[in-house]
């Protein structure tokens, strides 16, 4: 007797639909913070088809680019090496958590700050918006996390159906967990044009795209892929960083007040990540100190930048 398969989307979307009753709390975050971003994107869509954001989409696609190319870059080392010193990685990904922090500080929520107090002529009103986009930004990163099937290099496997998604594929959507936000966050940076938020912003996150670039390849090739092509997927991991731009822009190119509420939302995604996977990740290994010093190191160092090139 012949048995009916079930086709594997059939299977993946019964996965989903239990898993969001699970976690019904995520799943009701995720539903509220797409249709906020929705409801940005179909706002400023005119706009963007009317060619009236030309410019503000060419810097936007380079800075989305300029972290395509670190990311790349910083993956190259891994044809030649198989790993680094545990706390050497641990150091370098603790200064990138730092100069993350740093630019969703001074080059997100005081432009968003200061613009949201200009348009409103409040300073608490200005913040307030800030703020509702920050729960945007987590409520957005809450809901990929839990609904993203992907992989921890420590925790394991989590998200609906990742049971039927191969190791090295799990660990390909947790990269895009990352660069999705620091994407956007260049889109937002540039949506006014604004060189003295964006540049800055995207100095930074293309330096610290470097070593993610580097352990993002190394874990693939702790995962079996060979070396060639841990390299090609760790860079390729990059091209979201240019969609994430593009997104960004949409986010923030059409209300005055969307332009607030876009840098909040970019970097709550941010701050999100850091605490949520970064920091925890670097401190898992009993090298806290250096992970700190890192991330004060980074700190530090991205607000030269700002202050430098702001």
């Amino acid at each position: 007797m012949e048995i009916a398969r079930i086709p594997i989307t059939q299977t993946w979307f019964a996965a989903l639909r239990e898993h969001a009753r699970e976690h019904s709390a995520a799943a009701l975050g995720l539903g509220v913070a797409a249709l906020a971003v929705l409801a940005l994107l179909l706002q400023s869509l005119v706009q963007v088809i009317a060619g009236e954001a030309d410019a503000v989409l060419r810097y936007a696609m380079l800075g989305g680019a300029a972290g395509f190319a670190a990311t790349a870059l910083g993956a190259v080392p891994a044809l030649f090496l198989r790993g680094i010193p545990q706390r050497v990685e641990d150091s370098m990904l603790g200064m990138a958590a730092g100069m993350m922090l740093a630019a969703s500080a001074f080059s997100l929520l005081l432009p968003g700050l200061e613009a949201g107090a200009g348009i409103l002529g409040s300073k608490p009103l200005g913040a307030g918006v800030v703020v509702v986009g920050m729960a945007l930004g987590v409520l957005l990163m809450l809901g990929l996390d839990a609904f993203t099937p992907h992989e921890h290099d420590k925790t394991g496997p989590c998200g609906p159906g990742h049971e039927r998604c191969g190791r090295v594929w799990l660990f390909v959507f947790a990269i895009a967990l990352h660069n999705l936000p620091e994407g956007m966050a260049i889109g937002v940076g540039f949506s006014h044009a604004d060189m003295g938020v964006g540049l800055p912003l995207v100095t930074a996150i293309a330096l610290q795209d470097i070593p993610e670039g580097l352990a993002v390849a190394l874990a693939l090739r702790g995962a079996g892929l060979m070396p060639g092509s841990a390299v090609l997927v760790a860079g390729a991991s990059g091209l979201l960083e240019p969609v994430g731009a593009l997104l960004g822009v949409g986010l923030a190119s059409g209300l005055a007040v969307a332009y607030p509420i876009g840098l909040g939302l970019a970097a709550g995604a941010m701050i999100f990540v850091v605490s949520h996977e970064v920091i925890p990740e670097t401190h898992r290994n009993g090298h806290q100190t250096p992970a700190t010093v890192g991330l004060m190191a980074g700190f530090a160092l991205m607000m030269a930048l700002d202050t430098t090139l702001g």
